[in-house]
């Protein structure tokens, strides 16, 4: 089972030029700007403040390259879908996310982020089509799985599936920062990424 043992923020860009340039292998976390992806990049890294939790939404408008193990990368993506964001900022990231979804030659895998609670929003959708067409999709962590009875899930996962249009090989996993779960079967999931 894949331990982190040791997690670095080793690059902060938002151009290619930036990016480090070997061919580690790359998995890479995408959602909307509360959705709770830097409490579970914290999560799956044992460390409390590798990714800043913010209390503003929609802080990160940079790619940032965390190196892990010194063996493969997490690389946290902007959030999206944040209201309080200029027009303009909003086309710099599609510029940004596609440049590296479409080039970065050690990217295996973006999982992306979801609330359990709701049903994934257009731009959810959006963004999942997106990694389809680079051949990126197949894992969503549901996030906030801590705020749904073990009942209510299995409808929210459902609702997520059908939303997304998932096939019936993509996972759902849902994952609590708070109460720490779920997080060995999304690395058990990365993992597997790393492998192949």
């Amino acid at each position: 089972m894949l331990k982190i043992k040791k997690a670095e923020l080793e690059a902060v860009a938002v151009k290619p030029a930036q990016y480090p340039q070997d061919a580690l292998p790359e998995i890479a976390f995408a959602g909307r700007s509360n959705v709770g992806k830097s409490s579970l990049l914290n999560l799956l890294t044992g460390r409390k403040s590798l990714a800043r939790v913010s209390g503003s939404p929609g802080k990160t408008r940079t790619i940032n390259f965390y190196k892990i193990n010194d063996a493969f990368r997490i690389v946290d993506l902007p959030g999206y879908g944040y209201a309080k964001v200029s027009k303009n900022v909003t086309e710099n990231w599609g510029e940004m996310m596609e440049s590296y979804l479409s080039s970065r030659a050690g990217l295996k895998k973006v999982v992306q982020l979801v609330d359990i609670r709701h049903a994934p929003s257009a731009q959810d959708v959006q963004m999942y089509e997106y990694l389809r067409h680079y051949g990126l999709d197949g894992i969503v962590a549901a996030t906030k799985a801590d705020k749904v009875s073990r009942n209510e899930m299995q409808k929210c996962i459902r609702i997520i599936r059908d939303t997304l249009g998932l096939s019936a090989d993509d996972q759902v996993i849902p994952v609590s920062a708070l109460k720490r779960t779920g997080q060995d079967s999304l690395l058990e999931a990365i993992e597997k990424q790393l492998e192949e």
